[in-house]
């Protein structure tokens, strides 16, 4: 299937917003609200999301149809220095796969603004112990468990497994 990856940037609230709220129906336990929480927000939370993945330190690319709808994203932004975080993830069900290449073009284009402009090192992410496609997506990208982990703020009694990823 058709796509191009792009960097999300000021004017993309609406597409945000749409992507997000398909995300939490999908996968509700990759990220960190309830799709009610999301569906409540207002115009302006969806602008400042799309204003902190496009600042100083954050980045966001999302992969685009040809129809111009979101079918893919990933964020990523630098808590401390040398280490950037992958955030965001999230590939529609009718692009995901090896062979379509979505998943890859977005993780490379966040390695790619890791090294380059962010000057990373290394690269972490937390995934859920309840998501074995994404964990065997990272471990096949080079991406190996670190041992660390955190309860998963939605519901406590699973696990943020975190990864990290070399960038040297």
């Amino acid at each position: 299937m058709e796509h191009r990856i792009e960097r999300i940037g000021p004017g993309g609230w609406e597409r945000m917003r749409e992507v997000r709220l398909a995300q939490l129906l999908d996968t509700p336990m990759a990220f960190m609200e309830t799709y009610e929480t999301a569906l409540g927000h207002g115009e302006d939370e969806w602008r400042a999301r799309v204003e902190r993945v496009s600042a100083a330190g954050s980045v966001g690319f999302a992969a685009v149809a040809p129809d111009g709808r979101w079918v893919g994203t990933m964020i990523s932004f630098t808590p401390v220095p040398d280490e950037a975080l992958l955030v965001g993830v999230w590939v529609d069900p009718a692009y995901r796969g090896r062979g379509l290449g979505v998943t890859d073009g977005l993780l490379d284009a966040v390695l790619d603004w890791a090294r380059e402009e962010a000057g990373a090192h290394r690269l972490l992410l937390r995934v859920h112990e309840d998501n074995p496609r994404a964990t065997a997506f990272y471990r096949r990208r080079g991406f190996a468990l670190t041992g660390e982990s955190e309860p998963y703020e939605l519901d406590p009694t699973g696990l943020l497994l975190e990864m990290a990823l070399p960038l040297d």
